[in-house]
């Protein structure tokens, strides 16, 4: 791909063990959004290899955004969180929890390791399109 059609991609990193919502969340942001790029890890030891181009990862660009679920296996999404928020590099890349977790504990937990934002995953497609049209209006417009 050359500058001119790299020019207006966005770069998401989901980071998510679910490949239902995988899958889920890639089909309605390329609905939303066709210049979105996806990168995706299962869990956060590929998470961590990927920021930290690492491995297999050598080659990767910095995401414009990350989307982390916190219940993904071999490292949590909380160090997920503190490793891109401590990192000069990777600081300023907005980081959205996308979680089942209900807890207040969670959210303020992810509140004080300087999430952008905490959300609740939706039971229902309809729902989930909503928070990511919403998620797609505030983060991916150039």
């Amino acid at each position: 791909m050359d500058d001119d059609e790299e020019k207006g991609k966005f770069n998401v990193l989901i980071i998510e063990d679910n490949p239902a919502d995988i899958r889920m969340m890639q089909e309605i942001f390329k609905e939303l959004n066709p210049k979105t790029n996806f990168y995706t890890v299962t869990n956060g030891v590929e998470a961590l290899n990927f920021l930290n181009k690492k491995e297999k990862h050598q080659n990767t660009i910095n995401p414009d955004l990350i989307l982390l679920d916190l219940n993904i296996p071999l490292v949590d999404g909380f160090e997920i969180l503190k490793e891109v928020k401590t990192n000069k590099t990777l600081k300023y890349i907005p980081v959205i929890i996308l979680t089942t977790s209900k807890n207040q504990e969670d959210f303020l937990k992810a509140q004080k390791l300087q999430a952008d934002c905490f959300i609740t995953k939706p039971l229902y497609y309809s729902e989930y399109k909503n928070i990511l049209k919403h998620i797609e209006e505030c983060w991916l417009k150039s």
